[in-house]
């Protein structure tokens, strides 16, 4: 069990709120996390169904049980009890501290804006980072990474992926993106994650997603609104700010974790992943995700972006940073060539003083810089930017 980097976020929020709320995809380490930041707090799982019917019948004397506080798992499964926890924490003079952790967004955003504006810090876990997967090994190649994916038990028990991917998917995404949009039946919705899958890192087209599913675009919308709200994907949104040129504004979209996207394609193997032809699209993913959860980790709202205009000028990734633009462009290649900052030198003669020098992120070897550009390879340089 390793020490994972959100750690001083969730101690440094504990000390400033009653409650923590950490949230991100199953089996990205949530309840792990919680208790081994805090080994001593009594724990309850609201995903053990007595636990959870002695809470439902009796709310107020189970979370008696907790006098100091303590540590609630799956609190989606029982949102209704976060009244309860309100009335304990408003108390006067009131000292005790909870731990709720959820995987269903949409539930808990409710609840909480209702019952715990103000009195929780929420936290968003995704699985391990970079960083995180160097305590298992130091020497780990991209498209390995493509292929295995970042979920913690795939490192502690050295779990095969595409193995650990089928019951992932049977287990929890089906079962609980179903309870969200109350399926009837699931193929087509076994048919729209592939397909999603082969769209990762393009713009979101709606109208073709419903064609190839047999579905209305807007059950489309309502599956991927589905998907994201269960930390299953997430959108890039388009940067347009005060930009007078004609540009992109609809959203691209990316896997949390880029491994489930690799199993959806059917990718077994490393050397698989390297030959893919959505190989660019998939390197693409394993960086912005990473970037994602870097800001994550540190308690940070992650306002990225990507660029694109009508005339087909674009940037990969662009991280605000109040007013400071610093532009990414991200190449699954080995050798850099000078075509890689082209996108990035229109960028910044567009926004001007806005932007940094910027980054293009790469799978070679050599760490350089070009017309202001660091050249790095995120994986083997990575301090540099996590």
């Amino acid at each position: 069990m390793i020490k994972r980097q959100i750690e001083k976020e969730l101690i440094n929020a504990g000390k400033e709120y009653p409650v923590v709320t950490i949230l991100g995809p199953r089996q990205s380490g949530k309840t792990t996390l919680a208790r081994m930041t805090y080994p001593d707090v009594p724990y309850f799982s609201l995903e053990s169904p007595d636990v959870r019917l002695a809470a439902q019948r009796d709310p107020r004397s189970f979370l008696n049980r907790m006098p100091e506080g303590g540590i609630l798992d799956e609190i989606q499964k029982l949102p209704e009890i976060l009244s309860f926890l309100q009335e304990i924490i408003d108390k006067p003079g009131s000292q005790v501290k909870f731990i709720l952790t959820g995987s269903h967004q949409p539930e808990l955003s409710q609840s909480i804006s209702q019952s715990l504006a103000g009195r929780t810090a929420v936290l968003n876990l995704l699985p391990f980072s970079f960083k995180e997967i160097r305590n298992y090994s130091e020497l780990w190649d991209s498209f390995e990474l493509v292929f295995r994916g970042f979920y913690p038990r795939l490192y502690e028990e050295n779990l095969q992926p595409s193995r650990f991917y089928t019951g992932y998917t049977q287990t929890y995404l089906e079962r609980d993106v179903r309870s969200l949009i109350n399926l009837r039946d699931l193929r087509p919705f076994q048919q729209f994650l592939v397909l999603l899958a082969g769209r990762v890192g393009q713009i979101i087209n709606y109208t073709s997603l419903s064609n190839d599913v047999g579905v209305s675009a807007t059950t489309i919308k309502f599956w991927i609104e589905a998907l994201k709200a269960s930390f299953v994907v997430f959108e890039l949104p388009p940067y347009f700010e005060n930009i007078r040129k004609r540009v992109v504004k609809s959203p691209k979209i990316y896997f949390t974790d880029v491994g489930l996207a690799s199993y959806l394609l059917g990718i077994e193997s490393e050397e698989q992943a390297q030959r893919d032809p959505l190989r660019g699209n998939l390197y693409e993913n394993l960086i912005i995700s990473e970037i994602l959860k870097y800001q994550f980790n540190r308690g940070k709202r992650p306002d990225l972006f990507f660029y694109r205009d009508t005339h087909g000028n674009e940037v990969d990734l662009i991280l605000k940073q109040g007013r400071t633009l610093i532009p990414f462009e991200i190449k699954s290649a080995a050798t850099f060539t000078d075509g890689f900052t082209k996108g990035i030198d229109k960028f910044r003669n567009l926004v001007g003083d806005r932007s940094q020098n910027g980054f293009v992120l790469y799978n070679g070897n050599e760490r350089f810089a070009v017309n202001k550009l660091e050249i790095i390879n995120p994986l083997k340089h990575g301090e540099i930017l996590f």
